[in-house]
This record gives C-alpha cells, sequence and structure tokens, in this order.
C-alpha cells in the first residue's frame, strides 16, 4: 500500500469515528468542534496533490532515431551527385528516395532535389545567416502531379523553444575515406535550481532537480566515391 493510500485511510477510519462521536453528542460546542475537524482533514487530504516526478520521468534519454538516411554519393567536375534514402519510422512509417545535386565549393549558394516517388523538383537555397543564432533558406518548386509551382521559405534556429531551452546539432564521425556517420540529436533542459530566504515565510532551502529531454533523432550512412578516395 502507498504512502498516499494509507493517508486517505487512515482519514476515512478517523471521519467514521468522529460521526459516532457526532451522532452521540449533544453540546454545540461539540459537533462545532467535530465538523470543523472533519473539514480540515479533507482539505488535506484532498490538497496533498501527487507525488513529485521520479528521476526517470525528469531525465529521459531515448536512443531510438525515427529517422534512418543512407546517402550514396559521387563527386563530378566540382558537383556532387547524391542518392538518398531515407525511412521513417515515426509518426507514420515512410519511405522517399531523392537525387540531389549540390556545388561542391564552400561558398555553394543552392541544392537541386528531385523526388521520383512523387514526382517533385525542388531548387532550395543554402542557409542564409540572419543573425548568429537565425537562418533564413528560400526555395522554388513544381509538383508533375498536381501541375504546381511554387516557393517556400523557413527560419531556423538550433536554440530556443517554447520557455524551455532547446538545443538542435548534428555530429558526424568518420570511420574510414569514403563512409561517414551522422547523427542528428536534439535536447530540452530547464537547468537545475537552489533558492531560498530567511523572514520571508518561504522555506530556508528549496531545490528544483531541472529537466532534460534528449533523443537521437536521425542516423545517416554516407557513402562518398570521389578519385581522391579510390
Amino acid at each position: 500500500m502507498s504512502i498516499k493510500e494509507k493517508e486517505i485511510q487512515d482519514s476515512h477510519s478517523q471521519l467514521l469515528y468522529f460521526r459516532l462521536q457526532l451522532l452521540s453528542s449533544s453540546s454545540v460546542e461539540s459537533v462545532h468542534s467535530v465538523l470543523s475537524f472533519c473539514c480540515l482533514r479533507m482539505e488535506s487530504v484532498s490538497n496533498s496533490g501527487e507525488a513529485p516526478a521520479s528521476w526517470d520521468e525528469l531525465y529521459n534519454i531515448d536512443l531510438m532515431p525515427s529517422e534512418l538516411f543512407l546517402k550514396f554519393r559521387k563527386e563530378v567536375e566540382g558537383i556532387r551527385v547524391g542518392l538518398n534514402l531515407e525511412f521513417y519510422n515515426a509518426p507514420s512509417n515512410e519511405y522517399q528516395a531523392k537525387f540531389v545535386l549540390k556545388p561542391l565549393s564552400p561558398a555553394r549558394r543552392w541544392k537541386f532535389m528531385y523526388e521520383p516517388l512523387h514526382h517533385d523538383v525542388r531548387l532550395v537555397s543554402k542557409k542564409i545567416p540572419v543573425t548568429k543564432y537565425l537562418n533564413l533558406q528560400v526555395g522554388i518548386g513544381h509538383s508533375f502531379q498536381l501541375h504546381a509551382t511554387g516557393w517556400k521559405w523557413k527560419l531556423s534556429t538550433g536554440l530556443g523553444g517554447d520557455g524551455i531551452s532547446q538545443i538542435r546539432n548534428k555530429t558526424s564521425l568518420g570511420l574510414f575515406p569514403g563512409f561517414l556517420l551522422r547523427f542528428g540529436w536534439r535536447a530540452e533542459y530547464v537547468l537545475p535550481e537552489i533558492q531560498g530566504a530567511v523572514g520571508t515565510g518561504e522555506p530556508l532551502f528549496n531545490m528544483n532537480s531541472g529537466k532534460l529531454q534528449a533523443s537521437l533523432d536521425r542516423v545517416e550512412a554516407i557513402l562518398t566515391h570521389s578519385d581522391d578516395i579510390f
């Protein structure tokens, strides 16, 4: 039996006792005292609240990726030709294939993509820094199925997020020349906080344990073929 269940059972036993005392009592003072105790006892039980969150709820790390990418690349005359096979298992099982053309120059400004399953063509700019942590990206696309052309823009950042600090990053691991593993991960956190007070009626010492929700969102396996490697 949990502490909360035992507390409620004890409360019910005491309420039953005072009900019997109330029935056997004839004085107004006794009736008033019994009713006051019952009300205070019920209020303390109802305001006891839920038990504090466990450490597993406060600090959670999910290592099961929701996206798996397999990328094949070939470098030809300053242009990188790529084939991406993309698998998504959350929120629904999906599969996509993309042909990608991208300049190899560090000052590249664009990326061309074709999705054969959806018959979509897109030309996307690189991320343009607007501020230190804010990037702008624009693109134009055409759908052969819908016979429609449109453009999109996106502001993105690796920080921030609805009052909760957030980090989004990619970590690369080169196992050998021509093969690269890239991990896309995310962490949302609230830093621990310790505070206290004297003479204000507040607790002398109070600690907020903080919170961490981290996940491994994407794993990419990248195979690159170039004359310099082979």
